[in-house]
């Protein structure tokens, strides 16, 4: 099954761009939705990427903005594009609520660098760990089937043969030391980490509880996806997403992302050389089989 980029971003960015021209235009929201004869929500739901747009609503409304025919035929482009489903469309049954925009995100980006505290994260669990977790959740074998399948076929994002993206990823070593699903599935899983160290677009470090306390400690899991230069435009800004129990949140105001970058700098000086998370990756793993 191919990598596909999918429908999030192109739907962002037109979204993005036609709030612009409406600002532009200083009209307000309800009076460019009625000259496009399209309802307040509908503008309002586009504007915000929570829709994927029609090229034919998109073209209508830059004629009202005034927008160029170079900028117009860009965005027509990108609500086309918007209309192609991403490789995880087909499991959609057992993706959690809202959390498509995020895997769309995660396809399209060039660099992800991730902190975690509590579990070893998605993208680079073993089968029996991921089994684990997922059964914690009152799930049917067939479900279970699905979604095991739906988070293998997301790990190929990290060898795929192009565009393979960069991640950087600070993990707390109470994570490493957390048995899930048995010994001898955390120590397979602790081996996985150490042999994911090898690939040249992977960087996995420990922060260990020698270290200290620091910034993200009270600030929990998250994610910053940087994107590529387009080879028109802007390109898609960086974004931080927040897993919470209540739902998600998806940052990308400068002084938000400024808040996590800060953050992220001070995990990335504080945590293990490559080196040396290998090896307590490894040595973690080899106490679990020796008990």
């Amino acid at each position: 099954m191919s990598e596909n980029p999918g429908s999030t971003v192109p739907r962002r960015q037109v979204g993005r761009h036609l709030r612009q021209l409406r600002t532009n235009a200083a009209l307000p929201l309800r009076e460019a939705a009625q000259a496009v004869e399209m309802s307040t929500s509908k503008l309002s739901r586009m504007e915000g990427a929570l829709i994927s747009p029609r090229w034919v609503d998109v073209e209508a409304l830059c004629k009202v903005y005034g927008a160029d025919d170079e900028l117009t035929e860009a965005l027509v482009a990108l609500a086309k594009q918007a209309k192609t489903p991403g490789w995880w469309n087909s499991y959609g049954d057992v993706i959690p609520e809202g959390f498509s925009v995020y895997l769309g995100l995660e396809s399209a980006a060039d660099r992800i660098e991730w902190h975690e505290q509590q579990t070893i994260p998605g993208l680079i669990q073993t089968d029996g760990y991921m089994r684990t977790l997922a059964q914690m959740t009152p799930r049917t074998e067939e479900d279970l089937e699905r979604f095991t399948e739906l988070r293998l076929t997301r790990q190929r994002l990290l060898t795929r043969p192009t565009a393979a993206p960069r991640l950087r990823m600070v993990l707390d070593e109470a994570v490493l030391r957390r048995i899930v699903g048995g010994r001898a599935v955390m120590a397979e899983q602790l081996d996985h980490i150490a042999k994911l160290m090898e690939l040249p677009n992977v960087d996995i470090r420990v922060v260990p509880f020698t270290g200290g306390p620091y910034l993200a400690m009270n600030g929990g899991r998250f994610t910053v996806l940087g994107f590529p230069q387009p080879p028109h435009g802007s390109p898609e800004p960086t974004t931080v997403y927040v897993e919470q129990l209540a739902g998600e949140l998806y940052l990308d105001k400068p002084h938000e992302v400024a808040a996590y970058r800060a953050a992220w700098d001070d995990l990335w000086r504080r945590a293990l050389d490559p080196v040396r998370s290998e090896q307590m990756a490894r040595q973690i793993a080899r106490e679990l089989r020796s008990r």
